[in-house]
């Protein structure tokens, strides 16, 4: 694959995994979107805003901002998604 080719491809998967996480953080009134390809801005219903440097670290914060415990991997809220 030439570099060119590479990079959209990149920037697919992405905007993709941010498509995927959105649909998961709108139970809590939150979304990301892109920051220059490499971090991500977290943002909640009341206007609060972060730079997050890695998904990983988007749950801790979505915690932090929201004040409140946020499992993604807990089996009722994965429940929840597919209803």
């Amino acid at each position: 694959m030439d570099p060119e080719a590479a990079h959209y491809e990149r920037r697919r998967a992405r905007a993709y995994r941010i498509a995927l996480i959105n649909r998961v953080l709108s139970s809590r009134l939150a979304h990301i979107e892109d920051f220059q390809s490499a971090s991500y801005i977290l943002s909640t219903a009341t206007g609060k805003h972060e730079i997050v440097h890695d998904l990983g670290g988007v749950w801790h914060q979505v915690e932090v901002m929201t004040n409140s415990k946020f499992d993604p991997l807990d089996v009722g809220f994965l429940q929840s998604l597919t209803r």
